[in-house]
C-alpha cells in the first residue's frame, strides 16, 4: 500500500501550487488527477493567454473578488499577486501588465505558465498520476486517512487536499466531483450558481436577432432590483449575442441578475445600458441637438450615425417615439428628451444566464464556516484541505480567480506538508 504525506486532487491551478508548496515544505505528494492532462482549465483561461493575476495590492484586489473575498486576507498576506509574479519570475516567465492591472505572460500563451508550473512539479519530485479518478475519501476518527480510486486502489496519506475546482467547465474536468467528498466529511456545500456568465433575454429585440453580434465600448450596464433601484454597475464593453448579452460588463453583472431573480421571485430583471457614462441627460440632449443643428436638412437617422452605433439607431428612435426621418427644424422636444434618457438608460429584461457548465466561474461551494481561513484546513476533518475553486469563493473576471486560487492552493499544501510532517516526527517521538 503507498504512503504519502501529502496527496492533492486535481492538477489545476491551485493543486499544482499545493504540490509546490507541499513538496517545497519537505513532504512526500502525490498528485491524483482524472484527465489525461494538467492544467486544462488554466491552458484556456485568458483567452488562452492566461491572466496569471491581477497586480494590485491585496485590500484592493478583495474588492474585486464578491463572492468572499475577505476570507483570502491570510493567504494573500501569505501569497499574494508579487509572490506570484516572483514565483513565475524564478521559473524564468516574465509578464506584461494590461489594462485594470492584468498580468500575462510575455509570450501571449498560456501554455508557457502550465508547462512551467507542472515542470516545477516534476523538479520537485512530485509523484503525478494522471488517469487515475479518486472515488473516495478514506475518513474515520475525525480526521483523513488517504483515498480510494475508482480502482478499488487505496493510497494511505497524513493529509489530502481536495483542488477539484467547481461545476464550471467541464471538459476541462470541473464537474464538482469534490462536493460529495467534502459531503461525506460533514461539509455544508452552499447552494452552486454560475458567475461570470452571459446574460439571457427574451426582449423582442433580442429574439429577432436585431442587434446580434453589436459590440458597445466603454459603456455601464446596470442591475436594479423590482423596485427600479441599482444593485450594481459595471464599466467596460459588451456584446449583443442571439439569447441575450455577453462580453466583460455583462459577465460582471451576471451573479447579480442570478441573485436578484431568486431574491424577487420575478421572472426577468431591469438592467439598463449607459452609452454615455461620462455625461448627463441633458448634455447627451444638448450634444445631439447640436449635431442635428449642424445639419438642419438631414435626416435624423443620418445625423445620429457616428454619435450612436449605427444599427442601434432605429430601435432607439422608435422607442423615443421619433421619426428617422425628421429633420432639425421638426424635432420635438419631448421624444428628444426621451431619446438622451435611452442613450443613457437603455433598458433590457434579463431572464436569466446560462448554465453553469457554461460558466466561467462557480458560485457557491464548501462553506467558509468550515474552513481555517490561514491554513485552508477542514474544521470537521484533521488532515483535510480545501482549495481553488471548490470552495465558495469567487472574483471577477481580471485575475482575481486564478490569484485565489494560487494563493489558497499555497497555503493548503504549505500548511498539509507541517501538519503531516510534524505528526510524523510526533510518531517518531
Amino acid at each position: 500500500m503507498n504512503q504519502y504525506d501529502v496527496i492533492v486532487i486535481g492538477g489545476g491551478p491551485s493543486g499544482l501550487m499545493a504540490c509546490i508548496a507541499a513538496s517545497a515544505g519537505g513532504a512526500k505528494v502525490l498528485l491524483a488527477d482524472k484527465g489525461d492532462k494538467l492544467g486544462r482549465k488554466l491552458g484556456i483561461s485568458g483567452g488562452g493567454r492566461c491572466n496569471v493575476t491581477n497586480n494590485k495590492e491585496p485590500q484592493e484586489l478583495i474588492k474585486h473578488i464578491p463572492g468572499n473575498g475577505r476570507f483570502l486576507h491570510s493567504a494573500l498576506a501569505a501569497f499574494g499577486p508579487r509572490d506570484i509574479i516572483d514565483f513565475f519570475g524564478g521559473l524564468g516567465i516574465a509578464f506584461k501588465e494590461e489594462d485594470r492591472g492584468r498580468m500575462f505572460p510575455l509570450s501571449d500563451k498560456a501554455k508557457t505558465v502550465v508547462d512551467a508550473l507542472v515542470a516545477q512539479v516534476r523538479r520537485q519530485g512530485v509523484d503525478i498520476r494522471t488517469d487515475c479518478p479518486v472515488r473516495e475519501l478514506l475518513l474515520g476518527d475525525g480526521r483523513v486517512h488517504g483515498i480510494r480510486l475508482r480502482s478499488g486502489e487505496e493510497v494511505r496519506s497524513r493529509c489530502v487536499v481536495v483542488a477539484t475546482g467547481g461545476k464550471s467547465v467541464p471538459h476541462t474536468g470541473s464537474t464538482g466531483d469534490g462536493y460529495a467528498w467534502a459531503k461525506a466529511a460533514g461539509h455544508t456545500i452552499t447552494e452552486l450558481y454560475p458567475t461570470e456568465v452571459p446574460i439571457t433575454s427574451r426582449d423582442a429585440f433580442i429574439l429577432d436577432k436585431e442587434l446580434q453580434g453589436l459590440s458597445l465600448r466603454g459603456i455601464e450596464l446596470t442591475v436594479c432590483n423590482d423596485k427600479g433601484k441599482p444593485i450594481v454597475t459595471h464599466e467596460g464593453d459588451m456584446i449583443f449575442t442571439h439569447f441575450g448579452i455577453s462580453g466583460p460588463a455583462a459577465l460582471r453583472c451576471s451573479q447579480f441578475v442570478v441573485k436578484e431573480l431568486k431574491r424577487s421571485g420575478a421572472d426577468a430583471v431591469r438592467l439598463t445600458i449607459d452609452l454615455f457614462p461620462d455625461r448627463s441627460v441633458d448634455e447627451v440632449a444638448a450634444e445631439s441637438l447640436q449635431l442635428a443643428g449642424q445639419e438642419p436638412k438631414k435626416a435624423l437617422k443620418n445625423v445620429l450615425r457616428g454619435y450612436v452605433p449605427e444599427r442601434l439607431i432605429p430601435l432607439l428612435l422608435k422607442k423615443a417615439g421619433l421619426d428617422e426621418t425628421v429633420t432639425f427644424d421638426h424635432i420635438p422636444k419631448g421624444p428628444w428628451q426621451e431619446l438622451a434618457r435611452l442613450l443613457k438608460a437603455f433598458p433590457l429584461r434579463a431572464t436569466g444566464t446560462l448554465s453553469i457548465e457554461e460558466a466561467f466561474v462557480t458560485g457557491g461551494g464548501v462553506s467558509l464556516k468550515e474552513i481555517d481561513p490561514r491554513t485552508m484546513q477542514s474544521k470537521l476533518a484533521e488532515g483535510l484541505f480545501f482549495c481553488g475553486e471548490i470552495l465558495d469563493v469567487h472574483g471577477y473576471t481580471g485575475g482575481y480567480n486564478i490569484t485565489a486560487a494560487f494563493s489558497t492552493g499555497h497555503s493548503a499544501g504549505a500548511h498539509a506538508a507541517e501538519l503531516a510532517l510534524g505528526a510524523g516526527r510526533e510518531a517518531v517521538q
